[in-house]
């Protein structure tokens, strides 16, 4: 039995010591090698957004996008950055999955600075490389873009040649392709090497309704990090915009990403940084949903199952709400 002393003592020393600080709850961020998702990762760690946020970031590096939607659906990362048309088949297919905006850069036509292919139209007869397949949905988008607007069945009336991104870049460089449709990092690399563009995904999507950039790249988080983690996903949203727009204002902050780039010279570096940039959101939600309905039910026309899977619209509920939009 303690004394009426003994028990003041005890009491007086539970009071002096340090009450251990409540830990953030971690979040898992998957990132490719020279992704541009690693590019923000580090711009949170760097300025400590994770912490002013609520959470405490982890990068789990992946090999690539096939790597990165496996461990997406394994649960073995929280996030990764994936494309507005997988996350909608998903849930589509009852998976509670939700889209954070990411970016609305997206992919182009490219050719080299003294082509004649100044149109669609001018794709007859010429070799075109394709990143990313057949069902690729800029592509897609193209394709029925050429015959809206040039009644140009490309399939049939180019010589395609199908392959990886950085293969399809380099036969392009080699005169081995007239042309090509490449992911918008590739577009910027060939931009710094003299390389134009006869039309951009943004301009396709605009014809198919779209009333303003589109962002169909974006963050999926599944639904029980959200059950589980809402403030740190919430947290890692409001983190990501501000990440965004201290490389938008304060260009000493690319000094944390440029070793992330893999940008061999200052042309390339400042292509990937300008196109980066460009594909900030900044539209409400609301807008985002709509001209995003739009652009699927055409990639649903015109894709059909083998794209978007079997469903036929935009799931409700994709989006998370409350980050831009109020």
């Amino acid at each position: 039995m303690l004394s009426r002393r003994g028990l003041l003592a005890a009491a007086a020393t539970l009071s002096l010591s340090p009450i251990p600080a409540r830990a953030e709850p971690a979040l898992r961020v998957g990132v490719l090698p020279f992704g541009t998702a690693a590019w923000e990762a580090a711009v949170i760690k760097a300025r400590g957004l994770d912490a002013a946020n609520g959470f405490r970031l982890e990068t789990v590096k992946l090999a690539g996008n096939d790597a990165a939607r496996i461990s997406f659906q394994g649960g073995q990362v929280d996030t990764i950055v994936g494309d507005l048309i997988w996350a909608s088949r998903l849930r589509n297919e009852g998976r509670d999955v939700r889209f954070v905006p990411y970016s609305s850069t997206e992919g182009a036509l490219m050719v080299p600075a003294d082509s004649p292919v100044k149109g669609l139209a001018d794709l007859a007869g010429k070799r075109l490389g394709v990143a990313g397949g057949a069902l690729d949905k800029n592509w897609v988008l193209l394709r029925a873009q050429a015959r809206e607007a040039g009644r140009l069945d490309l399939e049939s009336a180019a010589q395609l040649a199908y392959g990886a991104p950085p293969l399809i870049m380099q036969k392009l460089e080699a005169g081995e392709l007239d042309a090509a449709l490449l992911y918008w990092t590739y577009c910027a690399r060939l931009e710094a090497k003299g390389f134009r563009r006869v039309v951009s995904a943004d301009d396709i999507m605009r014809a198919f309704g779209a009333k303003g950039s589109v962002a169909l790249i974006g963050y999926l988080f599944d639904g029980a990090a959200l059950r589980d983690r809402p403030e740190a996903v919430r947290g890692f949203a409001a983190a990501s915009m501000a990440a965004k727009q201290i490389l938008a204002t304060e260009p000493a902050a690319w000094e944390i990403v440029r070793p992330l780039m893999a940008a061999e010279d200052e042309p390339t570096f400042e292509a990937l940084k300008r196109n980066f940039l460009a594909g900030i959101p900044r539209r409400p939600i609301a807008e985002e949903r709509a001209d995003a309905v739009a652009i699927y039910a055409a990639l649903a026309r015109l894709g059909g199952e083998r794209l978007v899977g079997e469903g036929k619209a935009l799931p409700q509920g994709l989006y998370l709400d409350g980050l831009r939009d109020g």
